[in-house]
């Protein structure tokens, strides 16, 4: 039997919560050693829910030999500081989204993992759904025909006492609003299904619904990777919260992609559904969906631990879906 991957997990903010759960499912093929908070209290709380060994001492998690890899679930800002400190200490990177606050910092943070010669995942777990992998299935291996138009819909909610936390929906903690912090999951997966090569024009607002620095309602016209028009249309004011929506008009038939389920309807008269797994986290209660897809990305990072390959969703891969939202932003500007 082959040793277990050693594992600490820095950060206990909400994400902290799918990340655990997958880790006690995945307890055959990892031995978590750290669990890291700066908060002792925090730590306190979360040790009555979970049996992991906690710690306020980062360096002493990064020195530790068993330790093989890190999972980074701290804000933002921090991710290209502390993840390049964990792959100083020849450790192995999963950070959650976004990459960094700006796109020029997570290129920075990619380059240090290229540099490091170590494995480096970001947390995009939409794409590792099984409604999204039959979709892109579906398109990878023609059944829908050449994409004639596509459309993306995140119709969420979050109540004001989210954004009146400390640093919600700041620039300076959060790097941005609906687009980097909510809907960076649905536009990547959007990405990677149908490509996106330019952005046509934006509009990015601030709704009456929320006092915060950032915005929370963008519409975007863009042009998919062979030229085809879509359209996309991103909230958090959108009460109570909606699954988010993904819908591609292909010549041979149509994809409905609604929160997990996914519906294939072929002109031939033929039809498909694969069920959704639960709920995602659209309304007011962000952690109100299963962990199914988290896990499904820690287990591909240590499938290319093992492999000494790249995982499904590589820093590169993060960093492009990450440009795409600034490019989204200038056009509003523009």
């Amino acid at each position: 039997m082959t040793r277990k991957i050693g594992i600490a997990v820095i950060g206990l903010g909400p994400a902290a919560l799918p990340h655990s759960r997958s880790l006690i499912d995945l307890a055959e093929r990892v031995d978590v050693r750290h669990v890291v908070s700066r908060s002792q209290q925090r730590l306190d709380a979360y040790r009555q829910q979970f049996p992991f060994p906690g710690t306020t001492d980062v360096e002493a998690a990064l020195a530790d030999p068993t330790v093989d890899a890190v999972i980074v679930l701290t804000p933002p800002s921090s991710h290209l500081d502390v993840s390049a400190r964990c792959l100083a200490a020849g450790k192995h990177v999963l950070v959650e989204k976004p990459l960094e606050l700006t796109a020029a910092r997570g290129a920075e943070l990619v380059a240090a993992a290229r540099r490091a010669g170590k494995v480096f995942g970001v947390v995009l777990q939409h794409r590792f759904r099984p409604a999204s992998l039959r979709l892109k299935a579906a398109l990878d291996d023609g059944e829908l025909g050449e994409v004639e138009a596509a459309l993306l819909q995140v119709p969420w909610w979050r109540p004001q006492s989210y954004y009146d936390e400390p640093g919600r929906g700041t620039l300076a903690r959060d790097g941005g609003g609906v687009l980097l912090t909510q809907a960076i999951h649905s536009l990547d997966l959007f990405r990677s299904l149908v490509g996106v090569s330019r952005v046509v024009a934006a509009q990015v607002r601030t709704t009456g619904l929320h006092r915060m620095e950032t915005e929370d309602y963008v519409g975007a016209l863009l042009e998919t990777a062979n030229g085809a028009p879509a359209t996309l249309v991103t909230t958090t004011a959108a009460y109570p919260g909606h699954p988010e929506r993904i819908e591609i008009i292909g010549r041979k038939g149509h994809a409905a992609l609604v929160g997990g389920r996914l519906e294939l309807s072929f002109l031939d008269g033929s039809s498909e559904t694969v069920e959704a797994e639960g709920s995602t986290g659209s309304g007011a209660n962000i952690m109100d969906f299963p962990h199914d897809a988290h896990r499904a990305v820690i287990a591909n990072f240590l499938d290319a631990i093992d492999s000494g390959g790249d995982p499904v969703v590589t820093g590169e891969e993060a960093l492009a879906s990450q440009r795409l939202i600034d490019g989204i932003l200038t056009a509003s500007r523009r």
